[in-house]
């Protein structure tokens, strides 16, 4: 009887190193990448000698030094602001709203849109700031 072998099996390819690369990718552009809206003009924001995180999610609203204002990255007029977001308030209550000011923004600009903000019904406004070093 005459018995045949079996032609030598060549081993099949893995793909964990493949598996490997793709999971370091998603976990590197996760780190350096941002979620949320930024302002379409450079806004620096003042030190902080004290304050707490802000929570993640809800509306940026952004005010350059010169005054302009953005809202989720797009640039129109303070009042549009206030209405949309006292729009978005009814629909959906409570919405947490980061004020990010320029910290050469002047202050008679910053203070009475954030009063009118509160005038608006809004409740839950916190100002992004940058924490001062130790």
């Amino acid at each position: 009887m005459n018995l045949r072998r079996p032609p030598p099996r060549t081993p099949a390819e893995t793909i964990v190193a493949m598996i490997d690369v793709v999971f370091f990718l998603l976990v590197f552009f996760m780190l350096i990448g941002r979620m949320d809206a930024t302002a379409p003009f450079a806004v620096i924001p003042p030190l902080g000698l004290s304050g707490e995180d802000l929570p993640a999610g809800g509306t940026l609203v952004a005010i350059d030094e010169s005054g302009r204002h953005a809202l989720d990255g797009v640039e129109m007029p303070a009042d549009a602001i206030v209405a949309e977001l006292a729009r978005r308030a009814g629909e959906t209550g409570a919405t947490p709203v980061r004020v990010n000011a320029d910290r050469a923004a002047p202050l008679g600009q910053v203070l009475p849109f954030l009063a009118r903000l509160e005038a608006a019904g809004l409740r839950d406004i916190g100002l992004v700031v940058t924490p001062n070093p130790p």
